[in-house]
């Protein structure tokens, strides 16, 4: 698959994969102006300098990256960011910090990963009632622990 990438600021490095077979590319924070710090449990919006065109049918999902959250304790705010494909602004990511020490994000450092994955469209229709199930509405724990 072929993504159209653009530099939206010439520091800007593009996504670049960690092995052979890795879901994830590296997405690099784009900081031309100096570090961000991140103080314990805030949030910050860093730039990639970049915009992507994800083919449609697809989109791009932004995910911690595992070195990153573990060690430092910096993942993206939302868990999982939604990039959809007809999206061409600036990838930012905000990161949180969920340790109890600030943080330094620094020009050109791994920030996330972009794992582009297919979806399915749909149409939601509302009816009085759904099909029976054996399962019914039983939810949080309710097949076992």
């Amino acid at each position: 698959m072929l993504i159209k990438i653009k530099k939206l600021r010439e520091e800007a490095k593009i996504p670049t994969a960690g092995s052979a077979y890795a879901a994830g590319y590296d997405l690099y924070a784009c900081l031309p102006d100096g570090d961000i710090e991140i103080a314990p449990h805030a949030t910050a919006k860093v730039g990639t300098g970049l915009s992507m065109a994800v083919p449609e049918g697809y989109f791009g999902a932004i995910f911690a990256r595992s070195g990153l959250a573990t060690k430092e304790g910096l993942r993206p705010a939302n868990c999982v960011g939604v990039c959809d494909s007809d999206y061409r602004g600036e990838y930012i990511i905000a990161l949180h910090n969920d340790s109890e020490t600030p943080r330094t994000v620094s020009h050109g450092e791994r920030i996330a990963q972009l794992v582009v994955m297919p979806y399915l469209p749909v149409e939601f229709e509302e009816c009085e009632a759904l099909p029976e199930t054996e399962r019914g509405a039983g939810g949080f724990g309710s097949t076992g622990k």
